[in-house]
């Protein structure tokens, strides 16, 4: 393996099976050799909007909780319906991803915890300045870079990135080696398999 194996990590703060995702992906995240550097990628489930979640849109979200639940070793704090007014815009916490330079990943469990144990709603400004001071970012400073045209630019660059990989679900895992690109499947609960189609695909 050299320095240019890239394993692209494809996600959405929001998305509900990204989150099931994370035991295995931090399970993973120790099998990886050095030589291989992960970038996370923010495909963006659902743009900016200010309009109330509609309700058949809420019922088939907690339907994929439940179900997510019984497949992956994750709990969601089903009281966010009744305490948050929930909106169908992940947008914003892409952009918080991104604000969060160094610290993407602290940020997104950052995000994940909001939302899906505490109960918060990370379609709000507030809870993501909130989720960048549990993680050490001065919030003044992170809101400004959060609506910063750069910040913008990049999740756009991100966006068209996601697009070009042909990717069209969260979490999904394309590796780059050398000028190839492959797609590794998505396995919960099974890092070690993954690992293993990581080496099969770069031998």
């Amino acid at each position: 393996m050299t320095e240019t194996t890239t394993l692209y990590y494809f996600h959405d703060p929001m998305c509900s099976w990204c989150y099931g995702f994370a035991p295995t992906w931090q399970q993973l995240g120790e099998l990886l050799p050095a030589s291989i550097t992960v970038q996370y990628v923010a495909g963006g489930l659902a743009a900016d909007s200010d309009a109330p979640m509609s309700a058949e849109m809420a019922t088939h979200l907690q339907g994929i909780w439940r179900q997510i639940e019984q497949t992956c070793d994750v709990s969601f704090n089903h009281q966010f319906w009744q305490h948050c007014q929930p909106r169908r815009s992940t947008y914003p916490a892409c952009r918080a991803v991104i604000a969060a330079g160094n610290k993407q990943k602290e940020m997104i469990a950052a995000i994940q915890n909001a939302y899906y144990q505490q109960a918060q709603n990370p379609s709000d400004r507030d809870t993501l300045t909130a989720c960048a001071a549990t993680i050490g970012l001065a919030p003044t400073t992170f809101l400004t870079t959060l609506q910063a045209e750069a910040t913008e630019q990049e999740l756009q660059r991100q966006l068209k990135f996601t697009r070009q990989c042909f990717v069209n679900g969260f979490p999904a895992l394309r590796l780059q080696h050398q000028s190839a690109l492959y797609e590794i499947p998505v396995r919960y609960g099974a890092a070690a398999a993954m690992a293993q189609d990581i080496t099969n695909a770069i031998l």
